[in-house]
């Protein structure tokens, strides 16, 4: 599709978005920003995509924010205009994509590079992973989502400690601490990541995409609210032309084909 700092591609309803500035450890620039956003987009409109897979080439997953690539001096840069015109809209898009989502952590994940692979809905992590919230060892603080996703994810107390220290956790410890959905041998990261993609792209698509909200919203509403979202989203899911070949399908003894309807 043209782009120059990541790789894009579909196969068997999973499109896979690759960070491709190894020599960096796939640090970020505002080009990179940009096509990730363009990137997740269009994997949005895309009917014939399922499931998105990121990940990072070489020995990282992303490094976080090029500071090099800035070409200011602290205190010179506007960074909230930054994180307005460039992280922001790609959290956002990314949280509400309504497809599931899988980073698959093949190295480190530090920054607003771990702030990306806990937007996903999912994490697989290679044994070399490791996470790190590193904005404080230059003075800054958490951004790109990570003060909204990490305590939800692995509780307040941990997720204080991550950002207040900038410790770097193993990938043992990421799946310990719920950090992570699974830990596989690199060699067995691929292999095992979109086995998970290929599964959920053979799910009935908009059930996902209901699940996906559903679970977002009744993980900080009261009971009762969760109970009516739930309820508003099953008539919809019981409506669909998936739903009814899911029974029928049951009834038949057979695997259900989903198509999205």
């Amino acid at each position: 599709m043209g782009y120059q700092s990541i790789e894009y591609g579909v196969e068997d309803h999973v499109a896979t978005i690759t960070l491709n500035r190894p020599e960096a450890l796939n640090a970020l620039t505002d080009d990179m920003l940009g096509e990730l956003g363009d990137a997740v987009h269009h994997a949005g409109r895309d009917a014939a995509v399922r499931v998105l897979v990121l990940t990072g080439k070489g020995r990282g997953f992303c490094s976080g924010q090029d500071l090099r690539s800035l070409n200011a001096q602290p205190g010179e840069r506007d960074i909230g205009r930054h994180l307005d015109q460039y992280y922001h809209p790609l959290i956002l898009r990314l949280a509400a994509l309504e497809k599931p989502t899988i980073a698959m952590v093949n190295g480190v994940a530090a920054g607003a590079g771990m702030s990306l692979a806990l937007a996903c809905d999912m994490r697989v992590a290679a044994e070399e992973a490791r996470f790190t919230q590193a904005f404080v060892r230059v003075g800054l603080v958490p951004d790109s989502g990570s003060s909204h996703f990490l305590p939800r994810l692995i509780g307040y107390a941990r997720a204080l400690e991550m950002a207040m220290t900038g410790m770097i956790v193993d990938s043992h410890t990421a799946l310990a601490w719920g950090l992570v959905n699974r830990v596989v041998p690199s060699e067995q990261l691929a292999e095992e990541t979109y086995k998970l993609a290929q599964a959920l792209a053979g799910g009935p698509p908009l059930a996902l995409g209901m699940i996906k909200r559903e679970i977002a919203y009744g993980a900080s509403q009261p009971l009762a609210a969760a109970l009516e979202r739930e309820k508003d989203f099953q008539i919809r899911a019981a409506a669909t032309a998936d739903h009814r070949e899911a029974v029928t399908a049951f009834f038949a003894k057979r695997p259900p084909v989903f198509e999205g309807r």
